[in-house]
């Protein structure tokens, strides 16, 4: 080989590898670009109006050192027809739960009705914490769970169509025909679907999502969203998704507010790659629900905040159940869940409001959907 050919080889290796790096660099400016957008301020943030008051009177969530659990409130509205400032109730809660030693992460639904106190404003449903600025619902939802929040993502019904279309729609099994209308939305979000494995798009999914009009109502619903935010997840994570992650964040990012740092969640997300979700809630359990009827609303009133809390700890600190054969069959086709995320995961029940036992059991993806849910009260008259 001549000095000419050696010379040749290296330029053109070294002129790869700075395409490669030009790429990378690229590739890492824009997600930081979009991600760095998330925290709005200003007149940009949908909070824009509670701010200067809750700067004064609100405290700030916990710092979160990397180390420790970190707890993120999720929070989905309904801003149909509101103007610029307008913070509609929450219409779905949820909080993931992530243990970074133990690489576990748990995630809870919190029953929208749920009636508690507010800090500072009296007690209300818990869906109207929001509306008093995203520091009062962490506060909220962290005085009711025992657990600190440190951080909160809000978005709305749109953020979800979009995430959901970004990432190419999810495989998922429909459990049962799905039907629904309304004339009040002008049927722009009437519900049809039909039992069995389908490719959901993000219309399609938010119909999934939203679909409380049996009899179960939202005890089921909420068991649903788990499911379904699940197998979003597993899709992010897919190769293909990660490759795409510059334009999926841009397309959600007009959607979504955060307190969440850059830094924050580039700990989050490398955290979050390596753990494994082992166990799904719902707040309260039905062994500690009960229906009331006050001021004229039905709403559902947690029989013992203290023994809430300690359910909390106990499903942080249950052992993790074995893993299925693969060739486990299941009488239930609902629980295959996804056929590309969220494969396999499967339902528990619990001995309801009697014993206050629940048992619980993972499936090939390991997502155990240790639901407490005995037979719930009837769900008729809660908020629609």
């Amino acid at each position: 080989m001549t000095k000419r050919t050696k010379r040749t080889i290296i330029w053109s290796i070294t002129g790869v590898l700075i395409a490669i790096l030009a790429v990378a660099a690229y590739y890492f400016i824009a997600i930081y670009n979009q991600v760095d957008k998330f925290q709005k301020k200003g007149a940009d943030s949908p909070f824009y109006n509670v701010q200067p008051v809750e700067t004064k009177k609100e405290p700030e969530p916990p710092k979160w050192e990397g180390t420790e659990r970190v707890n993120i409130l999720l929070m989905g509205v309904d801003a149909r027809g509101l103007k610029k400032g307008e913070i509609p109730r929450s219409d779905t809660m949820m909080v993931a739960s992530v243990d970074p030693v133990e690489k576990k992460a748990y995630l809870f639904s919190i029953m929208r009705d749920t009636y508690t106190k507010i800090p500072g404003h009296g007690s209300d449903r818990i869906n109207g914490a929001i509306t008093r600025g995203p520091n009062k619902a962490m506060e909220t939802v962290s005085e009711l769970l025992g657990i600190p929040i440190q951080y909160y993502v809000y978005t709305d019904f749109q953020g979800f169509i979009e995430l959901v279309d970004a990432i190419g729609g999810v495989d998922f099994y429909v459990e049962k025909d799905m039907r629904y209308t309304s004339r009040a939305d002008n049927h722009e979000y009437d519900i049809d679907l039909k039992k069995g494995q389908q490719h959901l798009d993000g219309k399609s999914a938010l119909q999934y999502v939203r679909f409380r009009h049996d009899a179960l109502s939202d005890y089921t619903r909420t068991e649903r969203q788990r499911n379904f935010l699940k197998a979003v997840a597993e899709k992010m994570i897919s190769t293909t998704s990660i490759m795409k992650l510059p334009t999926i964040l841009e397309k959600v990012n007009p959607y979504i507010d955060t307190n969440l740092t850059v830094n924050d969640m580039w700990k989050l997300a490398t955290v979050a790659y390596d753990s494994k979700m082992v166990a799904s809630e719902q707040i309260p359990p039905m062994k500690l629900l009960v229906e009331k009827n006050i001021g004229g609303s039905e709403v559902l009133v947690v029989r013992n905040e203290d023994d809430l809390k300690e359910f909390v700890q106990e499903v942080f600190s249950a052992p993790e159940e074995p893993e299925e054969p693969e060739n486990a069959t299941d009488s239930d086709p609902a629980g295959t869940g996804s056929a590309d995320a969220g494969k396999g995961t499967s339902t528990s029940t619990g001995t309801g409001s009697g014993a206050g036992a629940s048992t619980g059991s993972t499936a090939d993806g390991g997502a155990s959907a240790r639901s407490s849910s005995g037979s719930p009260p009837a769900a008729n008259g809660l908020q629609n």
